[in-house]
């Protein structure tokens, strides 16, 4: 790939544009999908090609290839550059990037052992024995399981010096029970829902996520959920486990605080944001407890990452601190918009075919201290929530409302009873400001997004959110018929 990278960067030396970047990706990603006893369906696909972006009289041009050869990559950035001046000519405002110095590097993510080597026979085995403990619980009607693995291997250079290698593999998996009865089903996942849980790692991860060790449990849950009571209508203080607190982190915060949504250029894919360029540094966004930070150096986030799409280094940036709004995800092109000297490096496209945008990396909810047991035994009359099953939220990331497979009533300081279709609203400020405690280091964990969508054509992007279990008071709860 190194090879077709200085081809496309010699033919852009040719061209004499302002600047420009190439970006050459090999992409393999596999799918396995189980139901009950069969295989649902399974999918390998493979994808290779070359993107070449170009600054011209401060308009952006960008084309791609899947033909690798040294006239189709000449053609390639001939087009491009044929797009920034047609862009120049319409285009209000100049393009001004960041500075960002040259750099040489080869980045290689976490992977002991390489998930697209296990062969079929093992993850088939690993999900139909889990559908057999599930499916051995009465009143359970279906069990699914899914195994995904990814690897992509890049090579970037631009104009201005850098050449930048790296390989990212990354895979996860999830198990679902559900239950059928009296015209109606419940559904219960782990370690997640949507397909379970994933991270920059190799398959040691999904092997220490013991899904067999779980199968009974969400099984026997599934059927507790036919029976049980509708969650209550009323004002609560709740409990958030970490998988649910990720995903509000990530439509709450997450894309609120995405620069280019603020700006306005990034509206038509789920809107835009409430965290207008006034509020930086002097919007309460949250409780004290409250510090979010945009990290793409955890380790094994599925957001983690050498370098973005633009050659800038991985770093971590401060979103919210002790409560009060500090910052947005940026890129080089809207750093200089809020008065950054450099880019907080969340500039990435989801294949070689498409061009950078914003895109989250790993989105923290940093811990407070005790445990989530601690949690619950501080609350008197509470309901504990676990495992998403639904969210919406309007096109500024304001007003949402969030469902959850199951949730458990707190009475006197202990889970009391299971409580089905269970369902929490708020406004996004007022939310967060009521956060009154978040747990402990010892309860922190990564959950990984494979699918956050993005942009017209559409992009979709993996991303991570680390977080705790947490509780907030005072939250308007209802359970859906």
């Amino acid at each position: 790939m190194e090879g077709i990278v200085e081809e496309g960067l010699n033919a852009l030396e040719a061209l004499g544009v302002d600047y420009g970047e190439v970006r050459a990706e090999h992409r393999t990603e596999e799918d396995v999908h189980t139901r009950n006893h069969e295989v649902d369906s399974l999918s390998r696909r493979e994808s290779r090609g070359i993107g070449i972006r170009v600054l011209h009289n401060g308009a952006w041009g960008f084309a791609a290839t899947g033909d690798t050869g040294k006239d189709a990559i000449a053609r390639t950035a001939q087009s491009a550059l044929a797009i920034a001046r047609a862009t120049a000519a319409v285009q209000r405002e100049r393009v001004a990037l960041a500075p960002e110095p040259a750099h040489r590097a080869t980045f290689t993510g976490p992977c002991e052992r390489d998930p697209l080597a296990v062969p079929l026979s093992e993850k088939l085995e690993l999900l139909f024995a889990c559908a057999e403990r599930i499916l051995a619980v009465p009143g359970v009607a279906m069990a699914k399981g899914a195994i995904s693995s990814w690897r992509v291997e890049k090579f970037f250079g631009n104009t201005t010096g850098s050449h930048i290698r790296q390989t990212l593999t990354s895979c996860g998996a999830g198990i679902e029970a559900y239950a059928a009865g009296a015209g109606e089903f419940q559904r219960r996942s782990y370690p997640c829902s949507f397909g379970g849980n994933f991270a920059s790692a190799g398959y040691e991860f999904v092997t220490g996520l013991d899904l067999l060790g779980h199968a009974s449990r969400i099984a026997e849950e599934a059927v507790a959920l036919l029976s049980a009571p509708v969650c209550p209508t009323g004002v609560f203080d709740i409990i958030l486990e970490g998988s649910q607190l990720a995903l509000q982190v990530h439509e709450s915060v997450g894309h609120p605080t995405e620069l280019d949504r603020v700006l306005g250029t990034e509206l038509s894919y789920a809107g835009g944001s409430f965290l207008t360029l006034d509020k930086r540094g002097k919007f309460r966004y949250g409780s004290n407890l409250v510090n979010i930070v945009a990290d793409a150096t955890v380790p094994t986030g599925l957001g983690t990452f050498g370098y973005d799409d633009e050659g800038v280094p991985s770093q971590r940036v401060d979103l919210v601190k002790e409560g009060l709004f500090v910052g947005y995800l940026t890129s080089r092109e809207t750093a200089l918009k809020v008065g950054a000297r450099r880019s907080g490096g969340a500039a990435r496209a989801s294949s070689w075919a498409r061009i950078p945008l914003i895109r989250m990396t790993n989105i923290n909810l940093l811990p407070g201290e005790g445990t989530c047991d601690d949690l619950i035994r501080d609350t008197k009359h509470g309901i504990y929530f676990e495992t998403n099953k639904s969210w919406s939220i309007d096109d500024r990331r304001v007003n949402f409302q969030f469902g959850t497979e199951i949730a458990w009533e707190i009475q006197g300081g202990r889970k009391a009873r299971i409580l089905k279709n269970p369902l929490y609203t708020g406004i996004t400020p007022q939310f967060w400001g009521s956060c009154v405690a978040i747990a402990g280091p010892e309860e922190w964990h990564m959950w990984g997004v494979p699918n956050c969508g993005k942009g017209e054509p559409g992009q979709v992007m993996q991303v991570g959110h680390g977080t705790a279990p947490a509780k907030f008071a005072r939250v308007q709860v209802r359970g859906a018929a």
